[in-house]
């Protein structure tokens, strides 16, 4: 059985609204550059994306491809003192991209909110974790202290947190780094957000309670037919929980498509270099894992054409030096960003003719097997077919 052969199962239901004109969420030619004393950083070149409700798009790719830079663009979160942001980003209509800071103010924790990266300097240490929580929900709903306190212990409680009603005084150094992450998600989901932004909100968490964090956004998106962003790089988590799959690499995107297309029948190499740095445990466990060959590039520098040639294995796949000259385009809808020939991109990614650089492409690809059952990470096998192998702690 190949990848293309298997029939996905119905999901759970989740809430729909009515079909729009646009997608809720639309970013067309995003850039972002840092300025820096060495020059600029070229952190997002290029980036288009778009995400309906009641969807949840999985962003993976390396550290420094442009994952949290996206996220925070979003929410217009970057110093433009700083900072150059050109492109469009539209939140339900509405242009995020330039807009001042009292309608972002007005978008921020109501319509759109985000769980950050690191919960210990995402908390404020000088207030307790519970008027953190209650300090956006007064703030869009005018409720009353003792209301949004309530609502602070409800969230605690929801996510997890043991004793909320008394932890909810507690300050964030008296938090385990799970339970700040728990927290974090607390205060992103108190005001219903309609698009959640969640960058590796597991991260800190172990397997058990990753389910049950998992587990809870997925109802938040039932209950609210809200959007997710979810930026990991575990892959397990996007097999179990997103719908679509943006590949990010060197501040572009380089393959999109549904989950069960990008893990199941994956066209590029850099995602096919993703999957071969990941266990199964269909294979010997004293194997060692094969990472991507060398490091992402700089991005004060970024090489000429594919960003990725200087780590692929198949550029000699290619005819002339196209991969080292000429910038290869995501095509609209499920693509990859590749130069190699389309008719030789599944063929590749099954059987590989050789080993080059280091890089086992039957390593890789196998990794997420549809023919495999349920012990691995395989999307047609439904939400729950997670591998605890791969859970929280491995990083592609």
């Amino acid at each position: 059985m190949t990848p293309t052969d298997v029939v996905p199962p119905p999901g759970p239901a989740a809430a729909q609204p009515p079909p729009a004109t646009s997608p809720f969420l639309s970013v067309h030619d995003l850039r972002v550059r840092f300025r820096t004393e060495d020059g600029v950083v070229k952190a997002v070149d290029g980036l288009s994306l778009a995400l309906e409700r009641g969807r949840t798009l999985g962003i993976v790719g390396e550290s420094g491809s442009g994952k949290s830079v996206t996220a925070l663009t979003v929410l217009g979160l970057h110093d433009p003192r700083t900072t150059e942001v050109t492109g469009r980003v539209l939140l339900d209509g509405q242009e995020v991209t330039g807009a001042p800071e009292p309608v972002l103010e007005r978008l921020r924790g109501a319509k759109a909110a985000m769980v950050f990266q690191d919960s210990l300097t995402a908390l404020s240490p000088y207030y307790t974790v519970g008027r953190q929580i209650a300090e956006p929900y007064r703030k869009h709903t005018g409720a009353s202290r003792q209301a949004a306190r309530r609502r602070a212990v409800e969230m605690l409680d929801r996510v997890g947190i043991p004793h909320a009603a008394r932890r909810v005084d507690d300050y964030p150094h008296q938090f385990s780094g799970g339970m700040r992450q728990r927290a974090m998600i607390a205060m992103a989901l108190v005001c219903d957000p309609e698009l959640l932004i969640a960058d590796e909100p597991t991260t800190a968490l172990d397997v058990t309670v990753q389910a049950q964090i998992l587990d809870l956004l997925k109802e938040h998106q039932r209950e609210t037919g809200s959007a997710i962003v979810l930026i990991t790089h575990d892959l397990g988590v996007v097999a179990r929980t997103a719908d679509d799959v943006l590949v990010m690499y060197a501040g572009r995107a380089v393959e999109r498509g549904t989950v069960r297309e990008v893990l199941g029948d994956p066209r590029h190499p850099y995602t096919w270099g993703l999957l071969g740095s990941m266990p199964r445990l269909t294979t010997d466990p004293d194997a060692p894992l094969v990472p991507v060959p060398g490091a992402p590039p700089s991005l004060l520098a970024p090489p000429p054409g594919c960003p990725f040639h200087p780590r692929c294995a198949w550029t000699g796949e290619v005819p002339g030096d196209r991969c080292a000259t000429e910038r290869p385009e995501l095509p609209a809808g499920r693509g990859a960003a590749c130069h190699l020939p389309p008719g030789r991109r599944h063929p590749l990614f099954i059987d590989p003719p050789a080993v080059p650089k280091s890089i086992d492409p039957a390593a890789g690809p196998g990794n997420i097997d549809p023919a495999a059952g349920p012990s691995s990470i395989d999307p047609p096998a439904g939400p729950r077919s997670i591998d605890p192998p791969t859970g929280p702690r491995s990083e592609a």
